[in-house]
């Protein structure tokens, strides 16, 4: 998602900009831009399509010189990813210079209002007008401040908003219109930053306050003035975050994919770590405010996420129902809000998202908490705006995550959510102590059993290798293993480019079946779990037309290897914890693609890692 860094102060703007579009590369961008304010009241912009090291290159030919401005890097909604389109914007006279997340919904109405005006407008980007219709005001005898804020008023939809102006060049406005990506203001020494998401900003400040919907805010190198909606001053809290240095460095690995899908054995052992010990039965009060006649009065669960965090969402109603007993049902964010769900005053509302800044899954929250009811979110990340919103929070605890492809993030959104559900089962007595502790031992246990399946990885180079060049892949799986094909095809498509569905293995009758041939290879999800033979009869079905079928199959399985092309194993694991053993060959098989088929692995075309507009 775009990307937004803004500062004034003492030193040099350029290196800092630079720096902390660096530290948000990790959101997925197609095109990137500065401007650098000087003291004579002008200003220099530089913008590049690409990625970052295009920008840069600019910027070495003839570096600006200024203690303020700010940069921008874009994920493209409205118009084309090119040089024009790319931020920050100006108005007709190049006096304001101006950076944006979000979409302005009433674009088209304030454009043509503001070309009847006589403004002049040089992109197709829906952020341009922003720019134009400050620069209205400001000509009507607005200062800088007050055509912001009327500005802001007349914008419609979820937005963040940078803005800069050569008449006070260290000077430096922000404000937020509904639930877009986050404003974090940065208080340094003697400067002041702004950004859209805390990496930016930190190796310059550790203190920071959060900008809320309908907020505006003045930054000056020694002071910030904030503002509700109406213009009346207010106060805002500051959070000092944990001053540990974030490792971007890939080491030894080739991408920061791979990095992170290998790191998931520590990472799930951080995100195990003090919940599997508690009195209670898991959870410490610290991660979870619920009681025992909270959990008992539950009626019904509802889940929602989108991309990845759905298909964990999606596994997660299974456990729920399973393992805790509780009426479950899972919905995509972006369309939950639309159907008018049924729940009640006992129901509760669980979000994943690894950012905490997904904007369908926040619109979502928002709906739910206009009704009153529990929620408890999922996220990877401290201050997040979904923690603001929901009752409680599970931090994940993945660890930053570079690459746009969700890889460790998913498996400790699962580890968690498995987790959560054996705590419900045991307060909820639908399971025995005795069970749960079965549960709790084998949990303990997945990061020895994934690092066993990260030894052997020239599998997957191998495949890679024969199969790159497939045009279309058919993932398949049943019961659990559903949800995870339905991953397995979304890994492949983000990194690969490769076209890839997944399907439960009983729908491949029912219409798939009519595009196998030996030119499609099928991934069968085929673990020795309770499905085992209705799965079996499907890779035979598949194989009598031609298709090759690469099974993802257990150590035990003896009888394998003669129904199949090839056999991915996985160590012998419960039906309810295969999917999240099974995510990994899936994962490998989409990165060893990618790298042979020489995608950007770690910002797959027109791919972001945090969706924050709708």
């Amino acid at each position: 998602m775009c990307g937004i860094i803004g500062y004034t102060g003492y030193s040099q703007a350029l290196p800092i900009l630079l720096d902390g579009l660096s530290k948000l590369e990790y959101r997925g961008y197609d095109s990137a831009g500065i401007s650098v304010f000087s003291k004579d009241q002008t200003h220099t912009t530089y913008r590049s399509a690409g990625k970052l090291h295009e920008l840069k290159r600019l910027t070495e030919r003839s570096k600006a010189t200024g203690v303020s401005g700010l940069g921008h890097t874009r994920w493209a909604t409205h118009g084309e990813a090119n040089t024009i389109n790319a931020h920050p914007h100006s108005d007709t006279y190049g006096n304001l210079s101006v950076v944006h997340n979000g979409i302005v919904e009433n674009y088209l109405d304030l454009k043509q209002e503001l070309t009847n005006k006589g403004h002049l407008f040089n992109s197709d980007t829906d952020s341009e007008t922003i720019p134009h219709l400050i620069e209205h005001y400001m000509k009507n005898g607005a200062s800088f401040e007050e055509a912001t804020e009327k500005g802001a008023s007349r914008i419609k939809g979820a937005n963040a908003v940078v803005v800069m102006c050569n008449d006070q060049p260290d000077k430096i406005v922000a404000f937020r219109t509904g639930n877009a990506g986050g404003v974090i203001i940065g208080y340094g020494t003697n400067e002041m930053l702004v950004a859209s998401d805390i990496p930016a900003i930190l190796g310059y400040t550790n203190t920071i306050s959060h900008l809320l919907p309908g907020e505006l805010a003045i930054l000056e190198p020694n002071s910030v003035e904030f503002k509700d909606r109406d213009g009346n001053s207010i106060e805002k809290e500051k959070t000092v975050l944990a001053n540990d240095p974030i490792s971007l460095a890939k080491g030894d690995y080739r991408h920061f994919m791979l990095k992170e899908i290998c790191e998931q054995p520590n990472a799930i052992i951080a995100s195990l770590m003090g919940r599997l010990s508690s009195e209670e039965g898991l959870f410490s009060s610290d991660d979870l405010n619920l009681t025992v006649k909270e959990i008992k009065k539950i009626s019904k669960i509802m889940l929602a996420g989108m991309g990845t965090s759905l298909h964990a969402a999606m596994l997660a109603r299974l456990w729920m129902e399973r393992i805790a007993g509780i009426p479950s049902e899972w919905d995509n964010s972006s369309e939950f809000r639309y159907r008018e769900p049924i729940l009640d005053k006992n129901s509760l509302f669980i979000s994943v998202s690894q950012s905490g800044e997904t904007a369908d899954t926040l619109a979502a929250m928002e709906e739910v908490k206009s009704k009153n009811i529990s929620q408890i979110t999922l996220c990877n990340y401290l201050n997040t705006q979904a923690s603001r919103i929901a009752d409680q929070t599970l931090q994940i605890r993945a660890g930053l995550e570079v690459g746009v492809a969700a890889t460790k993030t998913f498996t400790c959104s699962l580890v968690t959510l498995y987790a959560l559900a054996i705590y419900f089962g045991l307060q909820k007595e639908t399971i025995e102590k005795n069970e749960a502790a079965k549960l709790i031992e084998e949990l303990t246990r997945l990061p020895e059993m994934i690092g066993k399946i990260l030894t052997n990885q020239s599998q997957y180079q191998k495949l890679a290798s024969i199969y790159h060049n497939s045009s279309d892949f058919l993932f398949l799986g049943r019961g659990y293993n559903y949800p995870v094909a339905l991953e397995g095809a979304l890994k492949l498509k983000e990194v690969s480019y490769i076209h890839a569905e997944g399907y439960p293995a009983g729908e491949m009758k029912h219409g798939p079946i009519s595009l196998i041939d030996e030119s499609m290879p099928v991934v069968a999800m085929i673990p020795k779990d309770a499905l085992y033979e209705k799965m079996l009869n499907t890779v035979n079905e598949a194989k009598s037309r031609g298709a090759i079928v690469i099974a993802i199959a257990s150590e035990s399985d003896d009888e394998i290897e003669q129904k199949v092309d090839h056999v991915i194993r996985v160590p012998d694991v419960s039906d309810s914890l295969s999917p999240i053993v099974n995510s990994v060959p899936l994962q490998l098989i989409s990165y060893y693609f990618a790298v042979r088929r020489g995608c950007d692995v770690d910002q797959p075309r027109n791919l972001a890692k945090s969706v924050t507009v709708e």
